[in-house]
């Protein structure tokens, strides 16, 4: 893969073809947030949606384990690097941007999300921002926010309760307990399990299966679903007619009927 330079010293952004891999790399700190990781967080999903030729992303972390939240030690330290120093004063809200907080910040492409050993507060809170959720067996998920008097600013307060049952949501955010994988499929927060040490390798294979897919389509089926969000059916149709009807007239729809006729796969180049 190749190392891409908006990485950071606490963030590594690698792209191999149509797939960007964005590795949170603390691992002394569990991947702790910090200055470094934000900014490179940020620069990561600006640059997956802004880059023609890319149409996923995948999310992990370094060491065996997702993020372990806020470093709350350190909280505030500034960066050492003069680079992240500069990009945190060229881009309005990093913090929120790198967390995936709020609908500018969501990158136009599907974001996979690859879990090993800890992703608890801000580590859920990236989650929860996430498309897909790939988790090992042994991973911890939860918000501790409430146990130490805290609040949830990444937006899982909001989030959660509209991605997963109500009293499930409750559970999480109010107990601030940590919830294991098994729960967190079982609440419908993931989408699979796998065993340790196979998450990147499992979300990998998914975001290889999204990006063979017309990326058009992909791109118009994630904006309808975030533009028509507590609409009413009838004006979300209509919505979901406008986005819809260019990609069914579009190129690649030719091309991939064609390629079912013909028995091959498709080559689509998102026109």
């Amino acid at each position: 893969m190749e190392l891409l330079p908006l990485s950071t010293p606490h963030c590594r952004i690698e792209r191999d073809g149509h797939v960007v891999v964005v590795t949170m790399d603390r691992p002394e700190a569990r991947n702790a947030l910090s200055m470094d990781m934000l900014v490179g967080l940020a620069d990561a999903w600006a640059y997956i949606s802004a880059e023609p030729d890319v149409r996923v992303g995948v999310l992990t972390g370094a060491g065996g384990t997702f993020c372990a939240g806020a470093d709350l030690k350190a909280m505030g330290t500034p960066s050492q690097d003069p680079r992240v120093v500069r990009r945190a004063q060229e881009i309005p809200d990093f913090h929120w941007k790198g967390l995936l907080r709020g609908a500018g910040a969501l990158p136009s492409k599907p974001i996979v999300c690859a879990v090993e050993g800890y992703a608890v507060a801000g580590g859920t809170e990236l989650l929860v921002g996430t498309d897909l959720r790939i988790v090992a067996e042994s991973a911890t998920l939860g918000l501790f926010e409430a146990r130490r008097a805290l609040f949830p600013m990444g937006g899982s307060a909001v989030r959660l309760p509209r991605q997963i049952p109500y009293a499930f949501a409750m559970d999480i955010l109010l107990t601030g307990r940590a919830i294991t994988a098994q729960e967190a499929l079982s609440m419908g927060l993931v989408n699979r399990i796998v065993p340790d040490g196979k998450a990147l390798e499992a979300a990998r294979e998914t975001a290889d299966e999204i990006a063979a897919c017309g990326p058009l389509a992909v791109q118009a089926i994630l904006r309808t679903y975030r533009e028509t969000l507590g609409m009413a059916e009838e004006e979300a149709l209509a919505v979901s007619d406008t986005i819809g009807w260019p990609v069914i007239g579009s190129e690649d729809a030719k091309e991939g009927s064609l390629a079912f006729r013909e028995k091959r796969p498709a080559v689509y180049r998102g026109e």
